[in-house]
């Protein structure tokens, strides 16, 4: 089969090599994206989509259910309770490097379908802690660990993705699918409450129960309507080369505090409502508006990255979290819910904006530099470009997972503060000054060679 017959034919081209792998795929070239590659790679992207989503409400389950634990029988310490809130963050921070390499060993098809199946184990862990009675805090956290399963499959979806979609469309492209994913979190928060308090008492299985059928239904659709791609087979040279890049810990100490602090948020910001304010625990019900538009914003990042620049929108967004950091401070310091509930609002919002921004810099800035190399050495520009795509995939699950790393310490500060003295402050503190150490870093290493670049006549169009 020639290439321009699989252009020709979209069928021909899902179907060039055996099952759903697709061998030649050219998002660049304008006729082969209008012909084929725009119908698959959104078919791939939604379905890609449903089964992150159903990751992240596993992921975040017990970060609802510790808050009802209590009513139901089950008196656990706050230390023990941050604890089952950090396990999952710290499993699915670790997983997410081993689940990128998943995608080009068994195609994103396969790697899906899997990934999705998986979310059944801690559900029926769940169900089974919370119905059998006097069930040892060992199974909890036992549970919660698992649930960390839901937290790797960001990292595969995003690499999977990433490949599917030309450069101009890729912002978007990743921004939708993150969003997707990122949004779990919040429909988990909204609707896990209704669904337990269905019936007589509170029926905490129910949170597990409720996602079981779609998980099934999910991975089904992910069998047999997705498509895995060999162009995202990477060279052993082109996973070395982005692992040791001098961007790589960069970025994601960058995503340490967009997307880890999103997370951690996520996970603490129901418990913290109850903590800080008791006399306003009745209000942990609506803490799913700041998982909720902090991942409606994702998608924004991205698309103001596409026309802004990333680092641009990466420096102001730092910003713009010091400056929601302060308005937590002084709602803590004042005693005023409303002054803290709507500046941790404010921090979700600049939490997906900068998810958005930083995940949309990691293509160009290998994209820059290779063009910058090529015009260096001579080397083949189209060569080089797809060993930088393959490179870019690399880090962004490197980086995805460090960032989720940045959950885990989010969690942490937040438990450290409150048992040794009673109170967030030396936590909100902490943050501030990470935030500021981001923002410095984002102006240093890529907004002032944002400005080199676009002075520049043959990288004109890299705007990092």
């Amino acid at each position: 089969m020639t290439l321009e017959s699989v252009e020709r034919n979209p069928v021909e081209a899902e179907q060039a090599t055996t099952g759903r792998w697709i061998n030649h795929w050219e998002p660049e070239d304008a006729g082969f994206w209008h012909r084929t590659g725009k119908r698959v790679a959104w078919r791939n992207l939604w379905l890609s989509v449903l089964a992150e989503h159903l990751g992240f409400n596993v992921w975040t389950l017990m970060s609802i259910v510790v808050v009802s634990l209590d009513d139901v029988g089950y008196a656990f310490t706050v230390g023990q309770t941050f604890w089952l809130l950090i396990l999952p963050n710290l499993v699915g921070a670790a997983l997410r490097i081993p689940y990128t390499f998943a995608v080009p060993r068994f195609g994103g098809r396969g790697w899906t379908t899997t990934s999705a199946s998986l979310l059944l184990v801690p559900c029926a862990m769940l169900a089974g802690a919370v119905t059998a009675a006097g069930t040892p805090y060992w199974f909890f956290l036992l549970t919660a660990a698992v649930m960390g399963v839901g937290g790797g499959n960001f990292s595969s979806s995003m690499t999977n993705i990433s490949f599917f979609f030309p450069e101009h469309r890729k912002g978007l492209a990743l921004g939708i699918n993150a969003a997707g994913g990122n949004i779990g979190v919040a429909v988990s928060q909204l609707l896990v409450p209704f669904a337990i308090h269905l019936g007589t008492g509170i029926n905490l299985s129910y949170a597990a129960l409720m996602w079981m059928p779609v998980i099934v239904v999910s991975s089904a659709c992910s069998w047999f309507f997705m498509n895995s791609l060999t162009a995202a087979k990477p060279d052993n040279n082109s996973y070395r080369e982005a692992l040791t890049s001098k961007h790589t810990p960069v970025m994601a100490l960058l995503y340490v505090g967009t997307f880890g602090s999103f997370i951690g948020f996520s996970f603490a910001f129901p418990s913290l409502i109850g903590i800080a304010f008791s006399d306003f625990s009745r209000f942990t019900g609506i803490a799913f508006i700041g998982a909720l538009i902090g991942s409606v914003a994702r998608p924004i990042g991205g698309w103001l990255s596409d026309r802004l620049g990333g680092a641009r929108i990466t420096l102001w967004n730092f910003v713009g979290l010091s400056l929601g950091t302060v308005g937590v401070l002084l709602g803590v310091r004042a005693d005023s819910f409303a002054l803290f509930f709507g500046s941790f609002v404010l921090l979700f919002v600049f939490t997906g904006i900068g998810n958005g921004s930083t995940y949309r810099m990691i293509p160009l800035i290998f994209r820059t530099e290779t063009s910058a190399r090529v015009a260096r050495t001579g080397e083949d520009m189209d060569a080089a470009q797809k060993a930088a795509k393959r490179q870019a995939g690399a880090v962004v699950g490197v980086v995805g997972s460090v960032g989720a790393f940045g959950g885990v310490v989010i969690n942490l500060v937040f438990k450290f503060s409150l048992q040794a003295g009673g109170t967030l402050i030396p936590a909100l503190l902490a943050i501030l000054v990470f935030f500021l150490a981001c923002a410095l870093v984002t102006w240093w290493f890529y907004v002032r060679s944002t400005f080199a670049i676009e002075r520049a006549p043959n990288l004109s169009h890299a705007r990092i």
